[in-house]
């Protein structure tokens, strides 16, 4: 039997979330994506997705799930950010390897217009269902999505540091705030690379 995350790098973990935490941050994403008037990629993304850094719900889903991810990982771990992006036709995600903030990365599928859109960890495609999720070592293995052909597809992202690790000291992606006061986060400035 394998130990940690760091011994086999990645896996996909079926019904990640409830049904009804599905339900509820799918009608938020897409709710929000129709409201948005201000937050919209323009370093990393040529169709100017909505995305947001450390909002409120999904902060709130990464504290609430750090049990979870430290049973899937094998890892006492220390919550970084929370991220979200509604991906449009065209959008892909280009190969990379993350930042330090990143070390144990989750990438949660939220909903879709059901078209079929793999990120591929280390090569390997892997599809997920809404609810589903895939725990990777961010800043070890390359990841990415070829171009999205269809309408629209919205993910969360879960960011974690081992608490015993060499990132340590980017628990709450190095801002001013504790693991359950992220009030702070208004104010901060948002990372060059997310």
């Amino acid at each position: 039997m394998l130990g940690s995350i760091k011994d086999f790098k990645y896996k996909l973990v079926k019904n990640f979330l409830t049904k009804e935490e599905t339900e509820l941050l799918k009608q938020f994403t897409i709710l929000f994506h129709q409201r948005n008037d201000s937050t919209f990629d323009t370093k990393q993304s040529i169709t100017m997705d909505t995305m947001n850094y450390g909002n409120p719900a999904t902060d709130a889903l990464l504290l609430t799930k750090l049990k979870k991810m430290e049973e899937e990982t094998k890892l006492k771990l220390n919550p970084t950010y929370s991220f979200w992006r509604m991906y449009t036709k065209f959008a892909d995600l280009k190969k990379h390897k993350d930042r330090p903030s990143c070390e144990i990365s989750c990438t949660v599928m939220v909903g879709s217009d059901n078209t079929p859109w793999p990120i591929y960890i280390d090569g390997t495609p892997i599809e997920m269902k809404p609810g589903d999720a895939a725990i990777y070592l961010g800043c070890d293995v390359e990841h990415w999505r070829e171009e999205f052909q269809g309408d629209w597809h919205s993910q969360i992202f879960l960011h974690y540091v081992d608490a015993n690790g060499p990132f340590k000291d980017y628990q709450n992606d190095q801002r001013q705030s504790t693991e359950t006061d992220f009030d702070n986060r208004a104010d901060a400035k948002l990372p060059d690379r997310i």
